[in-house]
């Protein structure tokens, strides 16, 4: 998370995510976005298991409005972003976008053979699987150079969650604790 109070998850889209002409599946965003969210959720110290556990609450979406800008495609590598909108008692709001990160460049190698890893640019990796899978025995992983990241917004969405109990399903409080490190974060801004 950085000190606008943004948190970002990484994302690549892969074929299942895809329909037939190599594009993101509308509904797939609203995928990305809960895994995003239950991330973001994580850096705060609890995951939904734990929230149920500890306060017998579970966040719910109630509404959510997106906006389909421009299409992700096979391959992309996306950043999808949470931010603090508004706290209510019982709710809060979210502000996500979807975005294609340009200047991703994935280091391809293989640990076991001593070879050193290989820079693939987005120009060289950016529809081509084969060359961002695990084709030598090694691990990809993708790396941001600050200087070299243009992001274009595919998707802005506005999500609602309400707090609710796990037993009745019903508004409850959003648990003080979230309450003071959500405050908090929304003070950044």
């Amino acid at each position: 998370m950085n000190k606008s109070g943004i948190f970002s998850l990484p994302v690549r889209v892969y074929f299942q995510d895809t329909d037939a002409g190599g594009v993101v599946y509308h509904a797939n965003y609203l995928n990305f976005m809960e895994r995003a969210r239950t991330e973001w959720l994580r850096t705060h110290g609890y995951s939904n298991a734990g929230l149920m556990k500890e306060f017998g609450v579970v966040f719910v979406v109630r509404s959510l409005k997106l906006d389909y800008l421009k299409p992700a495609l096979l391959d992309d590598m996306l950043g999808v972003t949470v931010q603090i909108k508004e706290i209510g008692r019982s709710r809060i709001s979210l502000l996500q976008t979807v975005r294609r990160r340009h200047g991703v460049a994935l280091k391809v190698g293989n640990p076991l053979s001593g070879k050193p890893d290989v820079e693939l640019t987005p120009e060289q990796s950016g529809r081509e699987p084969t060359q961002s899978h695990d084709t030598h025995g090694g691990r990809a992983s993708a790396e941001v150079s600050e200087g070299l990241r243009k992001e274009e917004v595919m998707v802005e969405a506005e999500v609602h969650l309400v707090s609710v109990s796990i037993e009745s399903f019903k508004p409850v409080s959003v648990p003080e604790v979230l309450r003071n490190q959500w405050k908090d974060q929304m003070a950044w801004k």
